[in-house]
């Protein structure tokens, strides 16, 4: 059974950071490519990033890129996501999952699989 679970989200100013952490257990962590996507208030999911099955590749979209970075340990089965200079914008529910295939950089929500419950950040100004 394939488990994804975030935590660090929370409440913070604009100008602020938080780092996001994704545990994972039942698959096999170390040959999935992983991402984060949001959920802004009543919006659809949308892509933030994603890191290759090594690491050495991750894309952003156009509005964290500088900001956000996403980085994963293949030890502790872990994908993280650090964000800086967080804006009144970021606020939404952040997600983790995996993507459904390796070495191609996945911005579409529906190729991803699996997904965790979600933790919610909230960025006020």
């Amino acid at each position: 059974q394939v488990q994804l679970v975030e935590s660090g989200g929370g409440s913070v100013q604009a100008g602020d950071s938080l780092r996001l952490s994704c545990t994972t257990s039942g698959h096999p962590f170390r040959e999935s490519a992983m991402g984060w996507l949001r959920a802004a208030p009543g919006k659809e999911r949308e892509f933030v990033a994603w890191i290759s099955v090594s690491g050495a590749l991750t894309s952003y979209t156009d509005s964290v890129k500088g900001r956000f970075t996403i980085s994963r340990d293949n030890v502790r089965d872990a994908v993280y996501l650090q964000m800086t200079s967080l804006k009144p914008e970021d606020t939404a529910v952040y997600y983790c999952a995996r993507a459904r295939r390796n070495g191609v950089r996945t911005t579409t929500p529906s190729n991803y699989d699996y997904w965790g419950q979600g933790t919610q950040v909230t960025v006020s100004s």
